[in-house]
């Protein structure tokens, strides 16, 4: 069943006013002896009301508001199955590749469906199906944006560690558009960060996700360190170790200063979270007995970055541990 409610259209033409109403009854002027260029004024004033600029707010509430009369959006656990993969497959890459927008935003709900329903049905040409979402999600139509953002969340879910291979240019996309002004899409492109934090291993994503924490973009650089920190999290103390917690403090020190109270707030979870780790590691290997002795979290973070950078980690984690212990 389509996902496009269209609505009718059709504009109702407003009765003329030719000096009479419906019933026959004449209109009396109200001014006598109007002057002769009345008309003329009326109709600049109308002029004038008709090129009369537009708020940005306003244009992007209209926007908004017209995209959401046009399309309606299902949310992934109230989708249903397809009636006839097949005959789906066959106009699938055509659907997502048609210039009617309508055409494209059902092709991407039967992406949807047939990432959730059938997933083995579109892996041969997933390379494809992608390349074309990345087409819509740059569309300039928010309504196919918002479709192809949703669309990407439900790939996340059902592909998980197979679709990293081609997640570049998803991930530059879905970065942008969580950075932007217009509120419904920037929500959406944020619900499908989180599900690529969510379903994609952490140890393949964050090599994927570093460069983007030295973006120009400010904004670009705070999304990618939210995601950073997630998925930092669910690598656990074996991961992290595993993955180098040299690395992970490096990108974490350079955000600690960045512009935005959104990577700050990221970079001080992370660091948090790599502390944790650190010092559960070192208990760990208390119990094996080593010729080198392990550092303390002080004495680690002065070894691996410049001495102001180490100054503001250890102002972070040391503040979060006194107020942990005031707080028992």
């Amino acid at each position: 069943m389509s996902e496009i409610a269209l609505r009718d259209n059709k504009v109702h033409e407003s009765p003329k006013m030719n000096g009479s109403l419906s019933n026959g009854n004449c209109i009396k002027p109200q001014v006598e002896g109007m002057d002769e260029n009345t008309e003329e004024t009326q109709r600049k004033g109308m002029t004038s009301l008709l090129v009369a600029p537009i708020k940005a707010d306003e244009t992007e509430n209209s926007e908004s508001l017209l995209a959401n009369a046009e399309i309606e959006y299902t949310e992934s656990e109230d989708l249903k199955d397809l009636e006839d993969v097949e005959d789906c497959l066959k106009t699938l890459l055509s659907g997502l590749g048609s210039k009617d927008w309508v055409s494209v935003c059902d092709a991407l709900n039967n992406v949807r469906r047939l990432s959730i329903f059938h997933k083995e049905a579109i892996v041969s040409m997933l390379n494809d199906v992608i390349s074309l979402t990345v087409k819509s999600l740059k569309n300039p139509r928010s309504a196919v944006c918002k479709t192809a953002i949703m669309t990407t969340a439900d790939l996340f879910k059902s592909y998980n560690d197979e679709i990293i291979d081609s997640l570049d240019p998803l991930l530059v996309q879905l970065l942008l558009k969580s950075s932007q002004d217009k509120r419904f899409v920037c929500e959406a492109a944020e619900s499908a960060l989180i599900a690529l934090t969510s379903w994609v291993s952490p140890n393949l994503l964050l090599p994927k996700l570093q460069p983007y924490v030295k973006n120009r973009n400010p904004r670009i650089r705070a999304k990618a360190s939210i995601c950073i920190a997630r998925s930092v999290r669910r690598l656990g103390v074996d991961g992290i170790k595993t993955f180098g917690v040299d690395k992970l403090i490096e990108i974490g020190a350079s955000q600690l200063s960045d512009r935005l109270p959104e990577s700050r707030d990221a970079a001080r979870a992370l660091l948090l979270e790599l502390q944790s780790a650190y010092e559960k590691s070192n208990v760990q290997d208390s119990t094996i007995v080593s010729d080198e002795p392990s550092l303390s979290w002080e004495d680690f973070c002065q070894s691996k970055l410049s001495p102001l950078s180490a100054q503001a980690v250890l102002r972070v984690t040391n503040t979060a541990r006194e107020g942990l212990g005031m707080g028992s």
